[in-house]
């Protein structure tokens, strides 16, 4: 029999998006699979919703609130799976996800976790686009984690299948945590394994723009969970390899988010900056638009960081304007990656019909 994989999903007040969720996870062509939903909570329909689909290949589970780590550590004790595959109840699985990337641990590589391609979308699959970075690569578990930090990468966390036993070295999810979470969580996971394979073709669907998700979350608590986030998961590094390398890529990280959280939470900036100096310092500069960018070269970032804070206080935010004018570049981007395929594929077919012909 093919092996179990135990699809994981956490929800909180997801009605309006769980029924495609669900239905991702059970259209996978990969038939051997159960899926563990935990309803944290919900004051809305999500438990009503969950309950239609219960099954004996869908297990619904019930609690009181208590944030999305106790969720999945919860999802994770009832899984029976040799494979994990967490899901947000936001999130969407492409039919033929999970099968693509079990024909990489079939050739061999069960020490290792396999990630795969993903897009962000806003509303409709068709925004989203499937554009190569440097994350979409095999890596050692260090180099993987180094490239993601200093290039201010990451990996939507169901673009991951695990086997079982990797995530048992890993750990439990640290239930003192909320905002960015799998920080943590996925770099112990990482360093848990052999390495990264990448799967091409295995797709999943990041959906931005809600605003009541956690990681649209911006209160000073949420701040301080990043904080410990950030802390620990830069604390499993160094454990492993504390080297100017590591310490460089661990500065970034807290250089990054003195410019994510400034000015609304001076104590835990003047503790990241702390950081940054313990570990040597980092060169990297703060990152925005155009206008953002204009006001840093005037002003200083922390002016333009005020300004901005006033910009979404007042309506920006809530117009979801910056992912709209990110979207718009990726699709520029797109457009143009898809054109080079393109002219590749044509390429390449040509060659192979002159080399047939010349048999």
């Amino acid at each position: 029999m093919k092996p179990l994989v135990s699809i994981l999903i956490p929800c909180y007040n997801a009605e309006r998006w769980l029924i495609e969720t669900i239905e991702s996870a059970m259209n996978q062509t990969w038939q051997n699979i159960e899926i563990i939903l935990v309803d944290d909570g919900s004051k809305d329909a999500t438990l009503e919703i969950a309950k239609r689909y219960e099954s004996k290949y869908l297990k619904v589970i019930h609690q009181e609130n208590q944030g999305q780590s106790a969720s999945e550590n919860r999802a994770l004790r009832e899984a029976q799976g040799e494979f994990i595959q967490y899901l947000d109840a936001d999130d969407l699985l492409a039919p033929d996800k999970i099968a693509r990337q079990m024909q990489l641990f079939e050739d061999g590589h069960s020490e290792s976790v396999v990630a795969c391609e993903w897009s962000r979308f806003y509303n409709a699959l068709d925004e989203a686009m499937f554009i190569p970075q440097l994350l979409w690569a095999d890596f050692e578990p260090i180099d993987w984690l180094l490239c993601a930090w200093e290039n201010h990468l990451m990996m939507h966390g169901a673009a991951w299948l695990i086997p079982r036993p990797i995530a048992n070295r890993a750990g439990w999810w640290s239930e003192e945590l909320s905002l960015i979470n799998d920080f943590d969580y996925f770099s112990r996971v990482l360093l848990a394994s052999q390495g990264i394979k990448f799967c091409w073709g295995a797709k999943t669907y990041y959906r931005s723009g809600n605003t009541g998700s956690l990681s649209g979350s911006k209160s000073y608590s949420a701040w301080k969970s990043a904080f410990r986030s950030l802390e620990l998961g830069t604390g499993n590094l160094l454990t492993v390899e504390n080297s100017e390398r590591t310490r460089h890529g661990c500065a970034t990280v807290f250089q990054r988010f003195i410019y994510e959280v400034y000015p609304e939470a001076p104590d835990l900036v003047e503790a990241a900056a702390a950081k940054v100096q313990q570990w040597g310092g980092s060169d990297v500069q703060p990152s925005g638009g155009p206008a953002f960018q204009l006001l840093t070269n005037i002003l200083g970032w922390q002016k333009a960081k005020q300004l901005q804070g006033w910009a979404y206080q007042y309506g920006y935010g809530k117009t979801a304007l910056g992912w709209k004018i990110s979207n718009l570049k990726k699709k520029l981007m797109y457009r143009e990656f898809s054109k080079v395929s393109k002219k590749n594929s044509q390429i390449i077919n040509s060659s192979s019909s002159q080399l047939g012909a010349g048999d």
